[in-house]
């Protein structure tokens, strides 16, 4: 079975209007090429489609049953090729963006409102994820890109640097280092240190500057949750 969508397509146009010279007009080709098309189809098929008279072209039965599956044929087919010129013109999509809390609560949400404004076809999917799974995410194709923080080169990955991100430390009201116009490392040793579990990079970037410096820093508590260090922090059991 082998056959043509210019066949299909020939097809259509005779079921719908009924005459070989409305349907060759309608498709702009001269009627006996016309003709020739739907003879290919119908030794493809090994049915006939049509019953052709001097006055007039009908359906033959197994043409009526297949009239409506080359409509949805053609209709899919036609709707694949807009939207792949909409999606080569960049006016439909989907997007999916992972993305660090810090980064999805603070940078992207204006950056996405303006690309919105510009883009309302594309579809913006955010995932706000520790660094781990933001890596993970791009990883798996769950995510077309990240934005995170790592430590280590990945060859599945292509990194780029596109900001600096500076870390905090919090500390409870009267803490030692509450009049500091500078914090360095040293100054938080004395205090007992929350951090975070590994799957956040912090976790990483702090050990390596403790390690830098010839000390290794070993956690008071482990907060897997953001929320959860701050707790700890205003119940006075340690810094983060």
């Amino acid at each position: 079975m082998n056959f043509t969508l210019r066949e299909l397509e020939a097809f259509l146009g005779v079921a719908r209007l009924g005459s070989f010279t409305r349907a060759a007009r309608s498709l702009n080709m001269s009627q006996p090429a016309l003709t020739v098309r739907i003879r290919h189809l119908e030794e493809a098929l090994g049915v006939r489609l049509l019953d052709r008279t001097t006055r007039s072209v009908t359906l033959t039965q197994v043409g009526r049953e297949f009239l409506p599956v080359v409509e949805r044929v053609i209709g899919e087919i036609t709707a694949v090729a807009v939207n792949a010129r909409e999606l080569v013109g960049k006016r439909r999509g989907l997007v999916t963006v992972a993305a660090l809390p810090s980064i999805a609560s603070k940078l992207l949400p204006e950056m996405l409102a303006a690309f919105k404004a510009q883009h309302p076809g594309i579809t913006v999917r955010l995932r706000d994820a520790v660094a781990q799974r933001v890596i993970t995410y791009v990883k798996s194709g769950e995510a077309d890109f990240g934005i995170g923080s790592t430590t280590k080169l990945d060859a599945e990955l292509r990194i780029s640097h596109l900001m600096d991100d500076p870390v905090s430390v919090a500390f409870p009201p009267g803490h030692p280092l509450e009049d500091r116009d500078g914090i360095g490392l040293n100054d938080l040793l004395p205090s007992p240190l929350i951090l975070m579990d590994h799957e956040y990079s912090v976790r990483d970037l702090i050990e390596q500057a403790f390690h830098s410096i010839g000390r290794m820093v070993v956690p008071a508590y482990e907060a897997s949750y953001v929320p959860t260090a701050l707790g700890l922090v205003k119940a006075g059991l340690g810094i983060a």
